[in-house]
This record gives C-alpha cells, sequence and structure tokens, in this order.
C-alpha cells in the first residue's frame, strides 16, 4: 500500500515529468481514494478499460493515453462526462504519462519495444538528447526487412503494414512508438535504412519510396502496450502495490 500523493510523487520523479512540453497534463488526472493498495495499467483510459477497472477493484489506473488533450472540448457532456463520473463514482485515480513514457531510458515505450523485438539501442533519434522521443539501433539477429517485419508480427500479434521490398538488407533502426510517421525524414537523416512506428499516413508512403528509407507501421497500440506495463510491474517490485494489467483490443 502507498498513498496516492507519494505514489504520484515517485512516479513524476522517475519519469521526470515536469521536463516534457507534452498535449496533455502528465502525473495525476482524477483524484480518487487517499490510499492505493492495488494499481491496473492499460494502454488508454477508455470506457471499456474503465469498467475493467471497476470490476477489478482497483484503487488507480496508469495509463499511457489519458485524457484534457489540446484542443479537446472542456465541457463534461457525452462520453467524457460518462468516463470521468465513472472513475468519481468509484472513487478510483487515473494517472496518465505521454512523452514522458515514450522518452523514459529503462521503461519507456521505445526501449521496451526494443526489448521485445530484441534491438540494440544505440542513440537516440534526436542523437545525443537524453530524452529523445525515439531511438536508434539495430536487429540483433534479424538483417532483413522480410525478418524484421516476421518478428514484429509474432511478438506483436499485430499485421504490420511495409513499405519497402522485403529482401531489403537492414543495418540501422530508427523507431518511434504510436503516431510518430512524421519522423521518417529524420530518421533518413540519422542514415537509417528502415523507420518504424505506430501508424501510417498516405503521404509516408511517398517519403519512405523518396528518401529510400523502407518504413514500418507496427500498430499504434501494439506499439504502445509495454512501456505502461513495465512502469506497473516496477511499482509492485519497489513498492508491493498488486499490480494487474488491463487491455482492450485495438487494430490501429
Amino acid at each position: 500500500m502507498l498513498a496516492l500523493q507519494e505514489l504520484v510523487k515517485q512516479l513524476d520523479t522517475l519519469l521526470d515529468s515536469q521536463s516534457f512540453k507534452d498535449y496533455c497534463p502528465n502525473g495525476l488526472q482524477v483524484e480518487g481514494r487517499p490510499q492505493v493498495r492495488k494499481i491496473a495499467t492499460a494502454v488508454t483510459a477508455s470506457q471499456n478499460i474503465l469498467d475493467q477497472a471497476v470490476a477489478e477493484g482497483v484503487d488507480a489506473l496508469l495509463v499511457h493515453h489519458g485524457y484534457f488533450w489540446k484542443n479537446e472540448s472542456q465541457t463534461l457532456t457525452g462520453m467524457k462526462y460518462r468516463r470521468l463520473s465513472t472513475l468519481i463514482k468509484n472513487d478510483i485515480s487515473l494517472l496518465a504519462y505521454h512523452l514522458p513514457l515514450d522518452a523514459h531510458n529503462e521503461l519507456g515505450n521505445n526501449v521496451e519495444l526494443a526489448r521485445i523485438l530484441d534491438w540494440q539501442v544505440t542513440d537516440g533519434l534526436d542523437a545525443g538528447n537524453p530524452r529523445s522521443i525515439g531511438l536508434v539501433g539495430s536487429a540483433k539477429r534479424d538483417k532483413t526487412l522480410g525478418q524484421i517485419t516476421e518478428r514484429i508480427h509474432r511478438e506483436l500479434d499485430r499485421e504490420p503494414l511495409v513499405i519497402g521490398e522485403l529482401s531489403k538488407e537492414i543495418n540501422k533502426i530508427g523507431w518511434c512508438t504510436g503516431a510518430a510517421q512524421g519522423f521518417i525524414e529524420q530518421a533518413a537523416d540519422a542514415g537509417c535504412d528502415l523507420y518504424i512506428s505506430g501508424e501510417i499516413s498516405e503521404n509516408t508512403v511517398h517519403a519512405a519510396r523518396e528518401l529510400g528509407v523502407a518504413y514500418i507501421a507496427a500498430g499504434h497500440h501494439a506499439t504502445e502496450r509495454y512501456g505502461v506495463l513495465a512502469l506497473g510491474r516496477w511499482l509492485q517490485d519497489n513498492y508491493g502495490i498488486e499490480h494487474i494489467t488491463l487491455d482492450e483490443k485495438n487494430p490501429v
């Protein structure tokens, strides 16, 4: 068991959340009961996940995608009201960490994706920046675009969308989980043979072909399941808080 305010303090410090200019508030977004014995982690605080959290009797929900995004409506109506009322009526706290969780060099989405896919990290996509959101490295075993594609499909349980010849030899990989397809030019400038993110835009296809960089869209949800899971395990190991993971199928 850990006091909610102490839990927030420890996570804010671990993730250095105040150092990031983000699109949403990081940390405690909805305050629930003052003591946390059981915490659930999930990618997104959707209504389905909230209902699972209520059924599991958790004290707090820790997610990557929370609420109060830049430019969203400020009114508490419709879907937003239903979500927030579920948390408040059941006295469940909501904690969310967006960019700080992407960037963390031990528990973050990008470093965890590398661990899952057996890649070696050599630098940040923003070279030399310890808070680089994306990373650069190489596959330890897979040497072609086809082999890397097969591993992603197998390990993430989602068929990726691939731009490039599967026989292409891959020596240097750049990646950033989620909706970071716009970093493909930065990956090309860094000398990457392949860039991987969660989503793809129409112009990403043309950029990949014209830059000579293969591209894999591996799924926004699929690539961002692992950072928050690692964070929940860290809390359990260090503070004895019971941790469970919740998930909701998402094809994007």
